[in-house]
């Protein structure tokens, strides 16, 4: 079962058939450069959508659909790790409208109180493409520091390392 996240302005929620249409213009527009697209079609976008939702069933963790209270969807945050990644990561996507709002703050705020605690990590970090200025200001925000030594996915990563649980949960 997927856990559900309250916050003070957002619910973190299990990704549902109705999150669909907002997840598939992401992915057909260029906000999602940083992020594995833009999809070149919505057969590519859907596999991404599934892929989102049967991550949870895998691993028994994933991304949540963040949305405001009224439940408009405005983007996915949690806890990824594919199965060839180094490491655990905390991600987020902001869809359009929706960015510099504190949003993807207070989502991820949530979502590694979760991956810390209840799900018992005791480390993560974030992978970001080294031109995604927007991402790289909120991984500092959130307190994290590049990690040099720490190995990436792919070439463009920066991998920025998240305080440690006893940091975070204090």
């Amino acid at each position: 079962m997927i856990p559900t996240l309250q916050t003070e302005h957002l619910t973190l929620r299990g990704p549902e058939a109705r999150d669909w249409p907002a997840f598939r213009d992401y992915f057909a527009s260029d906000r999602s450069r940083y992020t594995g697209g833009p999809a070149e079609d919505d057969k590519k976008s859907w596999i991404l959508f599934a892929a989102e939702i049967g991550h949870w069933h895998l691993r028994g963790f994933g991304m949540w659909s963040v949305t405001l209270k009224d439940d408009t969807p405005i983007g996915l945050v949690g806890c990824w790790y594919p199965d060839l990644w180094p490491e655990q990561e905390i991600g987020w996507l902001m869809w359009d409208g929706y960015e510099g709002k504190g949003y993807a703050f207070e989502a991820a705020t949530a979502a590694r109180a979760q991956c810390y605690g209840p799900f018992g990590w005791p480390t993560a970090v974030s992978y970001i493409h080294r031109d995604n200025a927007r991402s790289i200001a909120l991984a500092k925000r959130l307190g994290c520091t590049q990690d040099t030594e720490a190995v990436h996915p792919n070439a463009d990563a920066l991998v920025f390392r998240h305080p440690s649980p006893a940091e975070v949960l204090a």
